[in-house]
């Protein structure tokens, strides 16, 4: 098995784990492993404008995660976020702008907190 088989097979993991927080969630939410293996819930994939889940987690990320779905501005913001949580083991709240597929923006707060999985380190999220 190779890395990514591997990293898609723990995302899988732990989406069916966690799969009543994501479907109860009043939140938008997604757990992001790398690039290519992330999960999200129908409200944060609806709030971007995506049909559902699976139609967001099909784009096609050419770079980085933030490149496709977070504003210019809100970039390094949640790649900071991100850094503090995976090294620091540190949660945070900051304010994101999303890419929102239509090409428009959406404003938002962002709960980003560091959860471990089968010995990886998940970044989850929750969006209001």
């Amino acid at each position: 098995m190779n890395q990514h088989e591997h990293h898609a097979e723990l995302v899988s993991g732990f989406f069916k784990e966690q799969r009543q927080i994501f479907d109860s969630s009043s939140q938008a939410m997604y757990a992001f492993l790398d690039d290519d293996c992330r999960v999200c819930n129908q409200k944060f994939a609806t709030l971007l404008g995506y049909s559902s889940p699976d139609e967001w987690f099909k784009v096609n990320v050419q770079g980085a995660f933030p490149a496709a779905f977070v504003d210019d501005g809100s970039q390094q913001t949640l790649v900071a976020a991100y850094q503090n949580a995976m090294e620091k083991m540190e949660g945070a709240t900051i304010k994101v702008v999303w890419k929102k597929k239509s090409g428009g923006i959406i404003n938002t707060t962002v709960i980003l907190v560091p959860v471990a999985y089968r010995g990886h380190l998940f970044a989850l999220h929750f969006i209001s």
